[in-house]
C-alpha cells in the first residue's frame, strides 16, 4: 500500500502535469480502480487511483490495463459528471491520505476525494459544498450529508479563475517506481488470494460431491434388500388366491433352486394374497430402477470425485496456475504494453471446427484443438445433435447437426465415425472404436482439461478409414479443412 511519504512524492509529481487537464475518458478495470485519461495540450495521462484495501495508490500509468466490458454504477456516474470536465485544483490533507480534486464542468464544480486508507479506503464525489453525492464502496457516509471523513484543504472556489500554468514532463520517475512496486508485491499478493480461493473452492467440491456420492450409495444398501423379490412374487404366483388378510407368511418351495427347499415369505396381514404379490413386484421394480437409473449417476459420481481429488492434489501442491476472474482483483498478467503504433482493429477469430457435408447433406463439425473441441462441445453444438469421439485415445470431438428428434441415417453416422477416427491418434492404425451419444449426455467436470468430458448413455461403432469416404468428405460443398 502506499505510503504517506509517497503519497506526497507522487502528487508533487503529478500535480503540475494534471492540473488544467481535461477529462477525456474514464474507465473502471475493477472493483476498486478508476482510471482517468487525462489530455491538455501535447500530452496525454492515465491517471490510475486504486481504493484496493491492501493496494491502494494513484500514479500516473506507463502501461495499459484492460478495461472491463461493461461500466460499473460508479463509472457510469463519473461519467456523467465528470467527463469532459477540468482538473482545477489538487491537493492533500496535511499529514493523512486523503486527495482532493477539485474539478469544473460545464459551469457546475466537483469535489473529488480519494481517501486511500487501508481496508476503508474509498473515493468520494462532492459537489461545491462538499456535501456527498456518491461513493464507491457502500460507506457510513450518507449520501446527501455533508462530508466528515477530512476537512477540504481549500476553500472550494466557483469562479472562473485564470488557468494554472501548464508544466510538461516527459516521463514519471516516482508514478513509475510505485507502478513497478505494485507490479511485484500486487502480482504475488493476487495469486496468494486466487490460489487460497482456488483452494477453498476445490475443497467445498470434494467434499460436495463425496456427500452426493454416499447419498447414492445409500440409496442403492437401501433398495438392495429387494433384489430376490421378483423371485420371491413368482414363487408367490401360485399361492396368491389362497392368501386371505390375517397371514403373517407363507411357506412355498423354490422351484428356482435345483435342490428344491422350503422358503418362508413374509406377508402383509392387512393386504390380502393379491395386493401383497403386487407389493413384492412393486419393490422389485423399485430395486431394476434403482439400478438402471443410480448405478449410472453413481458411476458418473465417482469419476468426477476422482477429478476432483486429483484437482485438489495439484493445487495444493502448487501445480496448477490459477488466473483470476471477473470477481477478482485486477492482475497484471492482462496489462500489455503501450504502442501507439498498435492497430485497433482486432484480428478476426478463427472458427473452432473444421466443417464437412456427410453424403446426405448434414452438416459435420470437427474440433481443431482441445480447447477448441471444449468449445465446439459445450458453445456451438445443441442438445440434440449427435456427439463423437474414437474410443481410448485423443482426438476431436465431432458433432452431426441434427434437428430435435431427428435419426441419423446410416452413412452419415459412418461418415462422422471416419472423420472422428482420422483426427484422432487411431489415424495411422486405420480401424478402430468410435463412440456416440446425444450431446446433451456429455457433460465436463470442473478441474477436467480441456477436451476430457464425461459420457452416458453411449454407444459405439466400429470403423475403417475409407480413404474414397474421406476424399468425398473433404471435397464436400462447404467443407472447410
Amino acid at each position: 500500500m502506499i505510503t504517506l511519504s509517497e503519497v506526497s512524492e507522487v502528487l508533487e509529481e503529478i500535480i503540475p502535469a494534471c492540473t488544467n487537464s481535461h477529462i477525456q475518458k474514464i474507465h473502471q478495470p475493477a472493483a476498486d480502480t478508476i482510471i482517468f485519461f487525462l489530455r491538455k495540450p501535447g500530452l496525454s495521462l492515465p491517471l490510475l487511483i486504486s481504493a484496493h484495501p491492501q493496494y491502494a495508490r494513484l500514479h500516473l500509468l506507463s502501461q495499459k490495463v484492460s478495461n472491463a466490458p461493461e461500466p460499473p454504477s460508479f463509472c457510469q456516474y463519473l461519467r456523467a459528471h465528470l467527463l469532459g470536465g477540468r482538473i482545477r485544483r489538487i491537493a492533500q490533507t496535511p499529514n493523512d491520505r486523503i486527495i482532493w480534486f477539485e474539478i469544473e464542468r460545464s459551469g457546475q464544480h466537483y469535489v473529488l476525494v480519494v481517501a486511500l486508507i487501508g481496508r476503508s479506503a474509498n473515493m468520494f464525489v462532492l459537489d461545491a459544498h462538499t456535501n456527498v453525492l456518491r461513493a464507491l464502496k457502500s460507506d457510513r457516509q450518507a449520501i446527501g450529508e455533508n462530508f466528515q471523513l477530512a476537512s477540504p484543504p481549500f476553500k472550494p472556489d466557483t469562479s472562473k479563475g485564470e488557468n494554472p500554468p501548464t508544466t510538461l514532463f516527459d516521463s514519471w520517475p516516482i508514478s513509475q517506481r510505485i507502478e513497478q512496486q505494485y507490479l511485484s508485491d500486487a502480482q504475488t499478493g493476487i495469486e496468494e488470494q486466487l490460489h487460497q480461493r482456488e483452494l477453498t473452492a476445490t475443497r467445498k467440491q470434494v467434499k460436495k460431491q463425496q456427500r452426493r456420492v454416499l447419498a447414492l450409495k445409500q440409496d442403492l444398501e437401501k433398495v438392495s434388500r429387494y433384489r430376490e423379490y421378483g423371485r420371491y412374487g413368482e414363487l408367490l404366483k401360485s399361492h396368491a388366491a389362497m392368501i386371505g388378510k390375517g397371514q403373517s407368511h407363507i411357506t412355498v418351495v423354490d422351484y428356482f433352486d435345483d435342490q428344491l427347499p422350503e422358503i418362508t415369505l413374509p406377508l402383509d396381514p392387512e393386504k390380502n394374497g393379491q395386493a401383497n404379490l403386487q407389493d413384492y413386484f412393486k419393490k422389485y421394480r423399485k430395486f431394476t430402477g434403482a439400478e438402471r437409473n443410480l448405478q449410472p449417476r453413481l458411476i458418473d459420481a465417482e469419476q468426477e470425485l476422482a477429478i476432483f481429488q486429483e484437482h485438489l492434489r495439484e493445487v495444493e501442491a502448487g501445480k496448477i496456475l490459477i488466473t483470476k476472474t471477473s470477481e477478482q482483483p485486477p492482475s497484471y498478467s492482462e496489462i500489455q504494453t503501450m504502442n501507439p503504433e498498435r492497430t485497433k482493429t482486432a484480428p478476426k477469430t478463427a472458427t473452432p471446427y473444421r466443417r464437412f457435408i456427410s453424403i446426405d447433406g448434414h452438416p459435420i463439425l470437427v474440433g481443431k484443438s482441445a480447447k477448441d473441441n471444449d468449445t465446439l462441445t459445450f458453445r456451438v453444438s445443441k442438445p440434440d445433435d449427435l456427439w463423437l469421439h474414437a474410443r481410448g485415445t485423443p482426438g476431436s470431438h465431432v458433432v452431426i447437426e441434427l434437428e430435435k428428434g431427428q435419426s441419423v441415417p446410416h452413412e452419415t453416422l459412418k461418415d462422422a465415425a471416419t472423420l472422428a477416427l482420422f483426427y484422432s491418434d487411431l489415424r495411422k492404425s486405420g480401424k478402430g472404436e468410435v463412440v456416440h451419444t446425444l450431446r446433451k449426455h456429455v457433460r465436463k467436470a470442473k478441474g477436467q482439461k480441456p477436451g476430457s468430458v464425461i459420457l452416458s448413455q453411449d454407444k459405439t461403432v466400429w470403423v475403417y478409414v475409407d480413404q474414397a469416404r474421406l476424399d468425398r468428405l473433404k471435397h464436400s460443398p462447404s467443407s472447410t479443412t
